[in-house]
């Protein structure tokens, strides 16, 4: 089939690599360039790179709802879309440019976990399993029909970023499994149950933030859950500490954020309920190390409390 690609950051660009195997890809839709770094340099969406790198066009549209944008994509003559993260709700006239509309690759089990960033809510709700849906684009919030799911479990140890890996080729497959089922006419549509929606808004900055008055799950959820973005913190006698590798220890607790013991095994924190062991931390100016490293070259006396 002839393919209109739209998506942005490094997910995507499995799909796209992938469509560009198996379908002709004559049109690559990405966001603009944006500053990155400290000296502020331009950097290109990752999507852009990998198709300018196979030779596909590229356009950068500051918004979806101009007519001369649709005008580019009906040019194409292309038969689909193929929205991956693009980071745009469509408006109607962009979902109707297409013969066989557009389709979306998002990284949940749909109905649960419409939004910016399913892969991330999904673990810090505790979830233990996940997966990517191909779904046909309407003009709501990944509220559209599934045309095919593919499912995944998320281990006690995984990471927002370690999930992220093995989503991203697994949409790709998905991908290219439900687009050769449309071409043989035998692949269907299914409406979601809107009743048993939940949401998964784009994370911020400040959601990084620790709790410890939360359960010892709670705790270990969030902090995998914003790894690698925007990463879990805390403070420790006033400066900020970065949190990794979490998980839930044993024995008896005390007050929320407070440091029961050092070690070998990490940081021993208690929580509202439970404890939380914490493998790795990052102190400010610092580079990422083990909690036995870090405590070795700073003592820290039992007792001692995180946050504010």
């Amino acid at each position: 089939m002839r393919v209109v690609f739209m998506g942005s950051p490094d997910f995507a660009t499995p799909s796209l690599s992938a469509l560009l195997e198996h379908h002709d890809v004559v049109l690559v839709v990405t966001k603009p360039d944006k500053p990155s770094g400290r000296g502020k340099k331009l950097s290109a969406p990752p999507v852009k790179v990998v198709a300018e790198q196979a030779g596909v066009p590229v356009i950068q549209p500051k918004s979806a709802r101009k007519p001369e944008f649709v005008d580019q994509l009906t040019a194409t003559g292309a038969d689909i879309a193929v929205v991956v993260a693009y980071g745009k709700i469509l408006p109607k006239a962009v979902l109707e440019a297409f013969p066989r509309g557009c389709i979306n690759v998002h990284a949940s089990l749909l109905p649960a976990y419409r939004g910016a960033a399913p892969i991330q809510w999904s673990v810090i709700k505790g979830e233990s399993e996940t997966g990517v849906a191909i779904m046909q684009l309407d003009e709501g919030m990944d509220t559209g029909p599934v045309l095919l799911e593919r499912r995944e479990p998320i281990g006690l140890d995984d990471t927002a970023g370690t999930l992220f890996e093995r989503l991203a080729p697994l949409g790709a497959r998905a991908l290219i499994e439900a687009l050769t089922e449309l071409e043989a006419g035998g692949l269907s549509a299914k409406a979601q149950d809107h009743d048993a929606a939940s949401h998964a808004p784009m994370l911020k900055k400040s959601d990084g933030r620790v709790d410890w008055s939360l359960p010892a799950r709670d705790v270990v959820n969030l902090i995998r859950g914003v790894d690698p973005w925007p990463g879990a913190f805390t403070s420790l006698l006033g400066k900020r500490l970065k949190l990794f590798g979490a998980r839930v220890g044993g024995g008896a607790g005390g007050k929320p954020g407070e440091i029961l013991a050092t070690g070998d095994v990490g940081l021993r924190v208690a929580c509202g309920a439970g404890v939380c062991v914490i493998g790795e931390v990052q102190a400010e100016g610092r580079k990422r190390m083990t909690a036995q490293a870090f405590t070795a070259g700073r003592p820290i006396p039992a007792g001692t409390v995180l946050g504010d």
